[in-house]
């Protein structure tokens, strides 16, 4: 795992543009964690892990939705899916108007980073490390700006050197 400090998770280097959707099309959740699943390149010729991940973030989301407030979600299986992946990957994905999904605020999502990570250590450190990024108001309002996935790349960059 990519670390700058003693622990410190570098989220900008578990993003790629492969990995990164600014025109999500999905009208629920479902099909939102759909489009995420299938930007994820290191399942794009496994469709039955796929599946697995897939079947695991809905099962997340009935226990308590991933939607934190203020348009973002933060999707992810409630425990490390160890085999799925052999690092920590981010998938991010933009909504041009959002969706529904019961976070506290009732707010709709706009912006998506789901994760998923081998080790329970790792997908916590990351979740952390996320959440406290995403207080950052002027990072919320540039990823909704961004133009293209190098942007938003550089847009996690910079916010985290900021940290």
């Amino acid at each position: 795992m990519n670390t700058s400090g003693p622990g410190a998770v570098v989220l900008s280097a578990l993003l790629s543009p492969a990995a990164i959707q600014l025109n999500l099309r999905g009208t629920h959740r479902d099909e939102v964690l759909q489009e995420l699943v299938n930007q994820l390149p290191e399942l794009a010729d496994r469709p039955e892990a796929r599946q697995t991940l897939l079947a695991a973030l809905r099962e997340r989301e009935l226990l308590h939705s991933t939607g934190i407030g203020g348009g973002i979600a933060l999707p992810h299986a409630r425990n490390a899916l160890a085999g799925l992946v052999d690092h920590a990957v981010i998938v991010f994905g933009r909504h041009p108007k959002g969706i529904a999904y019961g976070a506290v605020d009732g707010m709709p999502a706009r912006l998506f980073f789901m994760l998923i990570a081998p080790t329970v250590q790792q997908h916590l450190a990351i979740l952390a490390r996320i959440s406290r990024l995403l207080r950052d108001v002027k990072l919320r309002d540039d990823l909704l700006s961004a133009d293209k996935p190098e942007a938003v790349i550089a847009l996690v960059r910079s916010s985290e050197s900021r940290m």
